[in-house]
């Protein structure tokens, strides 16, 4: 029987029995305080010796630290790391640079963590640390690394990037304490965020750091940088390190300590990976891209373009070719969201296709990757080493394949002066499949695709034209007929900014014509062989430096009037002496040149889709605006007032969102003021219109008045003007007093005459039973006693008709009578 069994009997049995059982336990080690294990560290690091130092433990690191880089897998430092961290630790200023994929992100994160654990950093007390990137995806490459190593640490760490939530990340920038963000965002958080605040800050470091102080973030850097406390420990890591002064002033380093452990190396790569170049026509590009990957289908393969549109049609013509390997995409026009399922897809596959622009060449850590591919020459050596980084990473081999132009070939130059070891391979034109007439077929069917093409093709020759090395990149010399055919182009499309170049290229070399001809003087002012010999050379200089050949000179010179004399036999010794007329040469007007100017002759530039949406910008146009106008056309500013309790109280709200339901009650309420409020509008309308009607008829009624004839008044505004009339007593002599009482007798005789017939009329009209005329009444016949009283009492037309009836002489002394009476 055994113990237990006989145990078990004896609880049944009841026995009182008992045993004593013994149980060991750990005893649990005091924790030193806190404080003590920081000033223990901190007095190490004075004496950190990196050539001591072959594991991580070495270092004097918190536990916290440690343990997160046990976990991650991180076991010995590398050479950067071990350089740096101990610099980093002791609070000096560091330009750190070391070859792609040596680990420079842990060179800098590990001080980071470490200097806010001494600090004793709580949430409490803000931003401690600020690590600036140049891409999206580097800066959330390195937060995932600081989330897994420091995951044992109490800091906050948040990723502020573009593309993502700005509200999400406004609420939550006040308890950060350690950010990693690009530029961009990183300003806009300072100008609009009020809970951003850095004045605590204590590290700030520049990952690609020579990316970051380029020219295209100049602005923005020198913007943030002002922002920064003066007193701060700034670490700068990168490929290519940057050691302009004027960085580095701008950046208020202090005594900074430059690390470079591949300096004095024999490449500047790593020796691991194998690198090639070879020479190939612009339109085999795409056929030796197939042929390639074909070769290649369990190959992690990373392909390179110079422009993101490049990337796109490539991408999407070749997933219709259906290769048999997967494909994939990163360029910046994509959203956020999908970059970044871009890139941890690649990182997951053993076997894929990368296309992606220089966006994807810096600091990003892409596992196994089994070939670089630059389909594009790069901008500058610089860039080829950061596209060649992401193969051959941490002592893993790698390939690299650089294709190049004709034109291009002085980029190998450039490489071997930066000790980067390149070969040169031969491609076998057997071997090529081109794939040009499945790619037209497809464009033929699908119109947006022939777009995507079109737009590839001019991005690519703006971006050859917009490269800075014009020794190496020559946008004349791209052959565009035969690329736009390799891309599955019936047609090239037309390149406005080639154009307009060669517009301005063709005027310059017009003005330098004219110019040469109009100081040509100097060619032909010759005196002995000697100064024509040394005009001749101090011409070709000349003309070589302005880019004008000596045929072009000598063309000119023939289209000039200079004529030489042969036949001038006098001065035999000086053969080559020139004689000329005594002229002036004719130079162009300024109207003249300015119509040469050929650019200026065309319309107004297309208005571009970017161009368009400044405009609006400028505009200031805000979402959901309303504005109110009253009836006079002006805009009412402030918005309605609130009538109805409601309404009122529902406004005061502080709760975020709509809610429906309310709202609608809400309008209910309001809307019967709305409609009251209308009311007394249409009433008051209709009453205005009722009174200016009224004062329309007031108006109307005394100007009638006004207009009415007054018959009273005199009629001496209606007297004609014979103050024309010439004196007859100057012409005819002065009548006598029985001619003047002859025409007076005969003038009344007349005048009894009409009126006896107007009488007869007038009875005439009243037997037939008519109504009188109207008018005025026939007043009783009076005695004419003479002439005068007669015209003052007759009207104008009466006048006329007496007039009318007399001769010459009588019309004269008719006038003579009316001149004496005025």
């Amino acid at each position: 029987m055994s113990d237990t069994e006989e145990k078990i009997k004896n609880k049944k049995n009841g026995s009182k029995s008992k045993e004593k059982v013994k149980i060991f336990t750990k005893k649990k080690k005091q924790n030193q305080p806190e404080l003590a294990i920081i000033k223990k560290l901190q007095s190490k690091y004075d004496t950190i010796d990196p050539k001591s130092i072959s594991k991580f433990g070495d270092f004097p690191l918190s536990a916290k630290t440690l343990k997160g880089l046990r976990e991650c897998g991180y076991h010995k430092p590398t050479e950067i790391q071990k350089e740096t961290i101990g610099l980093a630790l002791q609070g000096k200023d560091i330009l750190g640079a070391a070859q792609t994929g040596s680990g420079k992100t842990l060179a800098f994160l590990i001080p980071v963590l470490e200097k806010l654990f001494v600090k004793q950093w709580t949430k409490l007390d803000g931003v401690g640390a600020l690590v600036i990137t140049p891409t999206r995806e580097l800066a959330y490459q390195i937060f995932e690394t600081l989330r897994k190593m420091g995951e044992h640490h109490d800091f906050s760490a948040g990723l502020i990037i573009g593309g993502k939530d700005l509200k999400f990340e406004r609420n939550r920038m006040d308890q950060c304490n350690i950010i990693i963000c690009t530029p961009g965002r990183l300003l806009q958080h300072m100008d609009e965020n009020p809970l951003f605040d850095c004045v605590n800050m204590q590290v700030l470091v520049l990952d690609e750091a020579d990316r970051c102080l380029d020219m295209g973030f100049e602005q923005t850097m020198n913007a943030i940088i002002a922002n920064l406390p003066p007193k701060r420990q700034t670490l700068l890591f990168s490929a290519t390190q940057t050691k302009s002064v004027k960085d580095l002033a701008r950046l208020s380093l202090k005594d900074p300590s430059y690390v470079s452990v591949h300096e004095y190396s024999e490449f500047s790569t790593p020796k691991e990976l194998s690198q090639s170049y070879v020479i190939c026509n612009l339109h085999d590009k795409i056929a030796i891209l197939w042929s390639f990957i074909k070769n290649h289908p369990k190959k992690k393969i990373m392909i390179f373009f110079s422009s993101c549109k490049q990337v796109k049609y490539v991408y999407e013509i070749f997933c219709k070719l259906r290769p048999g390997i997967s494909l994939m995409a990163l360029y910046g026009t994509l959203h956020q969201l999908r970059r970044m399922e871009i890139y941890e897809n690649f990182c997951q596959k053993q076997s894929a296709v990368l296309f992606a622009t220089d966006l994807a060449s810096r600091g990003l850590d892409f596992p196994e990757v089994h070939w670089v591919v630059q389909a594009d020459c790069p901008e500058d050596s610089a860039t080829y080493i950061h596209r060649v980084g992401r193969t051959a990473r941490y002592h893993r081999g790698g390939e690299s394949l650089l294709m190049l132009l004709p034109s291009e070939i002085k980029m190998v130059e450039k490489l071997e002066e930066r000790k980067i070891p390149i070969e040169k391979i031969e491609i076998n034109p057997v071997k090529l499949n081109n794939p040009v007439r499945k790619m037209e077929a497809f464009l033929a069917k699908d119109p947006s695709l022939k777009e995507a093409a079109q737009r590839a093709f001019v991005s690519y020759a703006k971006a050859v034209f917009l490269m800075k090395d014009k020794e190496v990149f020559n946008v004349q010399s791209l052959d565009t007929d035969s690329f736009s055919k390799s891309l599955g182009l019936a047609f090239p499309p037309r390149i406005r900014f080639l154009q307009r170049m060669n517009a301005k290229m063709e005027q310059k070399n017009m003005n330098k014509e004219i110019n040469i001809s109009s100081g040509s003087k100097k060619y032909f002012s010759i005196e002995s062989d000697e100064e024509y010999q040394e005009d001749k050379v101090q011409g070709k200089n000349e003309s070589e430096d302005s880019g004008v050949s000596e045929e072009d000179i000598s063309q000119t010179k023939s289209k000039s009037n200079f004529k030489v004399d042969s036949s001038d036999e006098s001065d035999n010794d000086d053969i080559l002496k020139v004689k000329r007329k005594d002229h002036d040469i004719e130079l162009p007007t300024e109207k003249e040149m300015a119509d040469l100017d050929l650019g200026r002759n065309k319309g107004k530039k297309p208005v571009t889709k970017a161009a368009a949406a400044k405009k609006i910008l400028k505009k200031k146009i805000v979402a959901n605006k309303k504005i109110v106008f009253n009836e006079e056309g002006e805009a009412v500013k402030g918005n309605k007032e609130k009538k109805s309790e409601l309404a009122i109280e529902y406004e005061h709200e502080d709760e975020g969102g709509i809610d429906l339901e309310k709202a609608k009650i809400v309008l209910r309420e309001e809307d019967k003021f709305d409609k009251q409020l209308f009311k007394d509008k249409v009433k008051a309308k209709h009453k205005e219109e009722k009174r200016k009607l009224k004062e329309k008829k007031r108006k109307d009624k005394e100007e009638a008045e006004e207009e009415k004839d007054d018959f009273g008044e005199s009629d001496s505004e209606n007297d004609p003007d014979l103050s024309w009339l010439p004196d007859p007593d100057k012409f005819y002599g002065e009548k006598t007093e029985e001619e003047i009482e002859n025409l007076r007798n005969d003038f009344e005789g007349q005048h009894m005459k009409k009126e006896r017939v107007d009488d007869e009329e007038c009875e005439e009209v009243d037997t037939v039973g008519r109504k009188e005329k109207k008018g005025k009444k026939r007043k009783p016949k009076e005695k004419i006693d003479n002439l005068e009283t007669v015209l003052k009492k007759k009207k104008k037309h009466k006048i006329d008709q007496i007039s009318s009836s007399l001769d010459v002489n009588e019309a004269e002394e008719l006038a003579l009578m009316l001149l004496k009476n005025k």
